[in-house]
């Protein structure tokens, strides 16, 4: 099981703080697709690009592995305080 959290305007756009998977993507790009399916009409808001990644408060690439118990948190690379 990983957590996935979301941020900022990213937030906002898919309605809802956070997601619960019980079945852990292998990879962050392995993930956004699967995100990409499950919120298809706010697929663009994240793209790479669009959306940064970081997995256990760690900025992460495309290639990062995912393990049981991540806690993985996209946010767009522009947040207001």
């Amino acid at each position: 099981m990983i957590n996935v959290l979301f941020f900022g305007q990213l937030r906002e756009q898919l309605g809802q703080e956070q997601l619960t998977l019980n079945e852990v993507p292998p990879t962050v790009a392995a993930l956004r697709e699967y995100l990409a399916r499950e919120f298809a009409d706010k697929a663009s808001q994240l793209v790479a690009g669009k959306a940064l990644v970081a997995v256990n408060q760690t900025m992460s690439d495309e290639q990062a592995p995912l393990a049981a118990g991540d806690e993985v948190a996209l946010f767009p690379p522009v947040t207001g305080g």
